[in-house]
């Protein structure tokens, strides 16, 4: 089979290799990948800059969906030709306190698929069978690989955040995770401001169409006035911060309200100055947000089942593995929102 191998540390260093198909062993499936999508992560791991445990060589890609090809001895509950979708953790201690009580997203132990072990930008990948998560008849292939990115706003929104009705929420960067985020919001009941630069134009007119009901280019309006306006002067009551940019964080501080939420999502990939006395003199309720756990997982894919949530709008090509390169290339010039490799076509 073919695969994406990060093959060395360092900037660059990716590469198409062939490899064996990988067998499973016992507690493992074999997943035969049918879409891929491409996370900002597996940009930094291509540029190096993430601070994250990596042992390469290794594949890279974490977000996908397929169907199980082989199954090992000692599992249970599926069978070869399952429609399933896999979490990202592949490896954890199961004995921290975190691991215990359910948040092995935090294990200290914590290693993950295509940083640690080979990933999902292959025609095979394999997981453990506890991982394993099974699609909704109703979700297409296209539409699973983005469960994982799906799963990490719902922990961010839904179990760290918490949104009331009523509540007016901004969310700065209209990338993938801004663009789930809004809909998860939206389903909770939230008034939904989408900030972006004068380059997300597109992103913005489709968070609009995806229903947010105000969007915002910085690089034109006053976001801070905007936001007085619809708040009778008082702020957001939750601030989304989701484009990992620091003046983004800065200008998030800033609208939300005394006593709101502000949630960071995004990765920056380098520290940088933070104002901490405007959190204690508007005591600001601050989160982080990082991967997701099981729970995430089951919620996020009932929202797809439920059509509370669209994914194919997000979508906006599909590539052959082999044509990677252009689609990193896309990506970093901020062209579309999420693009799909597709390992079985090299045309």
């Amino acid at each position: 089979m073919i695969g994406l191998f990060k093959t060395a540390s360092g900037p660059g260093n990716l590469e198409i290799r062939q490899v064996p198909v990988p067998k499973p062993g016992p507690g493992e499936v074999i997943i035969k990948v049918e879409a891929a999508g491409i996370c900002g992560s597996d940009l930094h791991i291509y540029h190096w800059d993430i601070n994250f445990p990596m042992r390469p060589p290794m594949i890279i890609g974490h977000e996908f969906s397929g169907s199980i090809s082989e199954i090992g001895i000692e599992v249970a509950g599926w069978q070869v030709g399952d429609r399933v979708t896999s979490m990202t953790t592949a490896i954890n201690c199961g004995r921290c306190r975190y691991c215990l009580n359910g948040f092995d997203n935090l294990c200290p132990e914590r290693k993950t698929l295509g940083y640690w072990v080979d990933g999902a930008f292959a025609e095979y990948v394999r997981v453990g069978a506890h991982r394993v998560h099974r699609l909704p008849e109703n979700v297409e292939f296209i539409e699973g690989a983005l469960t994982e990115p799906l799963a990490c706003c719902v922990h961010a929104v839904q179990e760290l955040t918490g949104i009331r009705a009523g509540d007016l929420v901004v969310i700065s960067g209209p990338g993938t995770i801004g663009l789930l985020a809004l809909q998860i919001a939206k389903a909770e009941g939230g008034r939904v401001v989408v900030t972006g630069t004068a380059k997300d134009q597109a992103r913005l007119a489709l968070a609009k169409s995806l229903g947010a009901d105000e969007t915002v280019n910085i690089n034109s309006e006053n976001a801070v006035d905007h936001i007085r306006d619809l708040s009778d002067g008082t702020g957001a009551d939750v601030v989304l911060e989701c484009s990992g940019v620091p003046e983004a964080a800065v200008l998030g501080l800033e609208l939300v309200k005394k006593q709101g939420k502000y949630t960071q999502i995004g990765l920056f990939g380098r520290p940088f100055p933070v104002d901490f006395e405007k959190i204690a003199y508007k005591e600001i309720q601050v989160t982080g947000s990082l991967s997701q756990h099981w729970v995430s997982w089951q919620r996020a894919l009932l929202l797809m089942a439920e059509g509370k949530v669209r994914l194919k709008p997000l979508i906006s090509e599909i590539v052959p593995l082999t044509e990677w390169k252009r689609a990193f290339e896309k990506l970093e010039a901020r062209e579309g929102v999420k693009i799909i490799l597709d390992p079985k076509s090299t045309d």
